[in-house]
């Protein structure tokens, strides 16, 4: 419905904002993390949004980076994660953490948020490793660099970014900017995140 919402940040509660455009206060729920950083009462602020509509509500959760947005609607749709959920884990962990922790199945990482057992990140990385290896039966491979390279960092990294929401293509296109030899995964898809970031 809305891409996102920028406007006058009227309100900061505990877990929303209220931001008003031409008199009107939209209320969005964001992430702890997101509230402390949005800005300070009367500046224009940005946030990218994800409406979600129900027989007897309709509510806007909001984030800084379009990173935030993809993880979310990501474990939402994981079963048993909600809404309130990701935006728990939205506080606990950055997308680049949480793209490395799906791809290395690293349970630890994800149990560390309030309210993640065992058994929830287990299904949170398998669900989620599903859908990423049918994008990948999907994409079609390129001639690029990061291609041509079978370095498993490097593919690590391109799964991650797709976890993400990112095509292969834009992923490798983004690796040609990079000395990708020398990089861990991590800083892989930190460095990627920013590049396409930018693309955005």
């Amino acid at each position: 419905m809305f891409a996102y919402i920028k406007g006058i940040l009227e309100e900061k509660e505990n877990n929303y904002v209220v931001i008003d455009i031409n008199g009107l206060g939209y209320k969005i729920f964001m992430s702890q993390n997101n509230i402390d950083s949005i800005g300070n009462i009367g500046e224009v602020v940005k946030a990218y949004t994800y409406v979600r509509v129900r027989e007897d509500d309709i509510s806007i959760y909001g984030f800084l980076t379009k990173e935030q947005l993809k993880m979310f609607e990501l474990l939402i749709s994981v079963s048993g994660v909600g809404a309130k959920s990701a935006l728990v884990m939205l506080s606990c962990i950055e997308p680049s953490d949480f793209a490395l922790a799906v791809i290395s199945g690293n349970v630890k990482v994800l149990t560390k948020v309030p309210g993640i057992g065992n058994k929830s990140a287990q299904r949170i990385i398998l669900e989620l490793k599903d859908k990423l290896k049918e994008e990948q039966l999907e994409e079609t491979y390129s001639n690029s660099s990061a291609q041509k390279d079978n370095s498993e960092n490097i593919n690590e990294a391109i799964s991650g970014l797709m976890v993400l929401g990112y095509s292969r293509k834009d992923i490798e296109k983004a690796f040609e900017h990079l000395d990708i030899d020398n990089l861990s995964i991590e800083d892989l898809i930190k460095k990627g995140l920013v590049l396409l970031s930018k693309k955005a």
